[in-house]
């Protein structure tokens, strides 16, 4: 196999598993802003509405990672995508929740940033060499099936004959 597969393989599966991880932190974290409050900083001042409608929107961005995460691991590239999205959307949320838990957020920001690089960089090298690896499976299937009727064809010729 190619040793940049590889790689790409393996970045595949670190954006996967902290997708994944990172959603059920969210989750975490908004289950936090929504039913314990007084855990995040109290002078925060958001861009707009409340620290819970901030803790919705982020516990609803880690039920989608964590789904989106799941997705990737069927190898499609509208699930690439999406997690992509997701990651994205997360990051920009991260970053608005920052004033309720700065180094948090700015972590939680900063994995996603892998996980789009690791998505976008390396899922497509992936893809390619799948359709690759599926064209050179489907072609040797021919070969085979031609042979096949080529042999059955002379052993019918053969009877025939006989």
């Amino acid at each position: 196999m190619d040793p940049r597969a590889t790689r790409g393989a393996g970045w595949i599966a670190f954006s996967t598993a902290v997708l994944i991880i990172g959603g059920a932190f969210a989750i975490i974290d908004g289950l936090m802003a929504v039913y314990r409050a007084r855990f995040f900083s109290s002078s925060a001042v958001y861009v707009f509405s409340d620290l819970k409608t901030w803790g919705w929107i982020v516990f609803g961005l880690g039920v989608a990672a964590v789904v989106a995460g799941f997705a990737v691991f069927t190898g499609s590239g509208w699930a690439r995508w999406l997690g992509v999205a997701v990651a994205g959307l997360n990051a920009v949320a991260q970053l608005m929740f920052a004033q309720a838990y700065p180094l948090w957020s700015l972590m939680i920001m900063s994995v996603n940033i892998l996980v789009i690089y690791g998505l976008t960089a390396y899922g497509s090298q992936i893809a390619a060499i799948e359709r690759a690896e599926s064209q050179e499976t489907s072609r040797e299937r021919q070969g085979a099936v031609q042979r096949s009727e080529t042999l059955r064809d002379a052993t019918d010729e053969e009877s025939r004959a006989a």
